[in-house]
């Protein structure tokens, strides 16, 4: 059988499975050696014992507590306010008309071009100038807006009738109020995608962390893994592996959660 470009069909299976095999080898082999002794992180035997050693002595060698609740306070920050502004902004350019609003959405959609790392100094100077330098805020603040956020939402805002907004006003409620009992739970699905990728994002963001924080106090996970993971540390890969799930394990657990909202949102949210 001959794919829809011309590849045969047994060709684009056999490319997927190497790809899912490429991607998922390394997972696999963090896996292995977290959860069994060090002796057996270069060789796989069937027989070698399983151990939680690994994540024991992990979690003693570092302060992963205060990581992860710095963690825990960065991605919280920035989700909540992500959405409120998301919300008020793709609601605005869904549903009223006002001079500009064009010129404004695409300006929005610009920001989606710029790579956050372009903007390290501006925000380093801006955070200093604030006196919010080794902050948890200072990590979250440039990120409280989202272009992509915005976009997302907008167009899901734009695929519901305009017929609710009338019954809405009929029965007395005003915008603020149609956006909060009509809109948003309707829009339940994209949250949570949007939620999904946000915190996956701030989850894992490295180098704006790192510049602007210098204490254990508000170190999120992957400076912190980062500093404990160190060549002057000495190398125990399976140290490494353990702590590594540790801090990827929250992320995989909501994705398996809420796969299914995630994958539905992204097919929903078409151009309109």
């Amino acid at each position: 059988m001959i794919a829809a470009r011309g590849i045969p069909r047994h060709l684009e299976t056999l490319g997927a499975w190497v790809l899912a095999v490429v991607w998922i080898a390394p997972l696999v082999y963090c896996v292995w050696t977290a959860f069994h002794p060090p002796e057996f992180a270069s060789r796989f035997a069937l027989t070698a014992p399983l151990t939680l050693d690994n994540f024991r002595k992990a979690w003693d060698s570092a302060p992963f507590a205060q990581y992860f609740f710095n963690t825990f306070a960065l991605v919280s920050l920035v989700l909540a306010g992500q959405l409120v502004l998301v919300t008020l902004a793709a609601y605005a350019f869904a549903r009223f008309e006002f001079a500009g609003r064009d010129v404004a959405f695409a300006l929005v959609l610009v920001q989606l071009m710029i790579m956050p790392d372009v903007l390290l100094v501006e925000n380093y100077v801006t955070m200093a100038k604030l006196g919010l330098v080794d902050t948890v805020l200072a990590m979250a603040l440039p990120y409280m807006a989202s272009a992509f956020g915005i976009f997302l939402l907008r167009q899901t805002f734009k695929s519901m009738p305009k017929e609710l907004d009338d019954a809405a006003r009929v029965e007395g409620a005003g915008g603020l109020t149609i956006l909060w009992r009509v809109y948003v739970p309707l829009a339940r699905p994209t949250y949570i995608a949007f939620a999904l990728v946000s915190v996956s994002y701030h989850w894992n963001n490295f180098l704006w962390p790192l510049i602007v924080t210098n204490s254990v106090g508000t170190r999120p996970i992957t400076v912190g893994l980062r500093v404990f993971a160190a060549i002057e540390q000495g190398v125990d890969w399976s140290t490494i592996t353990a702590a590594t799930l540790m801090s990827c394990g929250p992320l995989l657990v909501a994705f398996l959660l809420f796969q299914r909202q995630f994958i539905q949102s992204f097919m929903r949210a078409g151009i309109r």
